[in-house]
Parts: structure tokens; C-alpha cells; sequence
């Protein structure tokens, strides 16, 4: 014990700095891009030294890659409380559309997620980054309904990728200052067609 504070495992403090690490980028990134987003900046304000940098991650895109990683665990992790399994397919649907779009007004969230994440990391990246995380729960959900017959079936996959991009196109144009409810009403006309043979 130092300082009446217990002492911290060798793991405990390689996840803080890890973490640390993370957060800093994440700060930078939005506030002044990837691109513009020097490594020495991100040591200072981690507070740790760049030799800590490179322990973690091997190079600036890696810890990128880790930031835009938490912030899609985020977006799923909202949208999977947005939406609990209790919810009628359908409703559900709707309510993790409602989630991803208000999950993606976090500052920063879209540069990080559709503009600088494609950029930087490519879009085959970026593809397998969504499918874990935010396009899972899409995927699940349509599944879901599908299996309830509250939407008729088509190719799962296929609609997955058509309605994630229209969701990203409306996250964008949210975050340029469109109206949200716009995009609300043609989202829930959708997914109502979408029950209708």
C-alpha cells in the first residue's frame, strides 16, 4: 500500500495506461482529426511516454483503430439497452433505430465513425468493425422479426447493409443539423413497409 491507496497489479496498471491512451486519441482525433493528430500530443496528454505508445499500440493507425473499436462497442451497447428483448419485434427495431441515431450524436462519434474511420482504416475494416458491433444488432434484430413474421423475409444480409447505410446517412445528416424527426418518420414508414407483402 502506498499512500493508504492499495497497490495496483501489473495488469491493472497496463489497462489504466491502455486506457489512458485511448481516451487521449479519442479527445484529439475529434478535436483536431487523425491526420492533423501527432503522436507526441497523444503521450503528453495520456500523460505517459511514448515508449508506453508503442508498448500498447504499434503505430498511430493502431490506436486509431482502438478508439473507433470502443466507440462501435458503445453504439452497440446503447442500442442493445434501447432496445431489450422484451420488445415486440417490430417496436424493437424501431426503438434500436431511435438508439443508433441518438447513440451517434456523441460528439465526435460520427467523424470518428463514418468519415475519418473509412478513411483511415479503409472500408473492408470499417465492414468487419460494424459487424460486430452496431450492424450486429441490426442484423439481429431484422432476424428477429423475420422469425415473427412482424417483417416479411428477404436476404438478411443485403437489407443489413441497405438500411445501416441509410441509418449512417441519417446520423451524418443529423449531425450537419438536419432535422432528426425527418429521418424518423421515413425510418418508421420503412420498417412498417417492410411488414407488407
Amino acid at each position: 500500500m502506498q499512500d493508504g491507496k492499495p497497490r495496483r497489479s501489473n495488469r491493472e496498471r497496463t489497462d489504466a495506461t491502455r486506457a489512458d491512451l485511448i481516451a487521449a486519441a479519442r479527445t484529439l482525433f475529434v478535436e483536431k482529426s487523425y491526420a492533423e493528430t501527432g503522436t507526441p500530443e497523444i503521450v503528453a496528454a495520456a500523460g505517459v511516454t511514448r515508449g508506453a505508445l508503442y508498448h500498447h499500440f504499434p503505430d498511430k493507425q493502431a490506436l486509431f483503430r482502438a478508439v473507433v473499436e470502443k466507440e462501435a462497442e458503445a453504439v452497440a451497447a446503447e442500442i442493445e439497452a434501447g432496445a431489450p428483448e422484451t420488445l415486440a419485434p417490430r417496436d424493437a427495431l424501431m426503438a434500436g433505430s431511435d438508439a443508433y441515431l441518438a447513440a451517434m450524436r456523441a460528439p465526435g462519434r460520427t467523424r470518428l465513425l463514418l468519415l475519418d474511420g473509412p478513411a483511415v482504416l479503409g472500408r473492408t475494416e470499417m465492414d468487419e468493425i460494424d459487424a460486430r458491433h452496431g450492424n450486429r444488432t441490426l442484423r439481429e434484430g431484422l432476424v428477429a422479426a423475420m422469425r415473427s413474421g412482424a417483417v416479411r423475409k428477404l436476404p438478411v444480409d443485403a437489407l443489413t447493409l441497405l438500411l445501416a447505410a441509410l441509418f449512417d446517412r441519417a446520423a451524418l445528416a443529423a449531425d450537419a443539423g438536419a432535422p432528426a424527426d425527418d429521418h424518423r418518420q421515413v425510418i418508421a414508414a420503412l420498417i412498417e413497409g417492410l411488414g407488407k407483402t
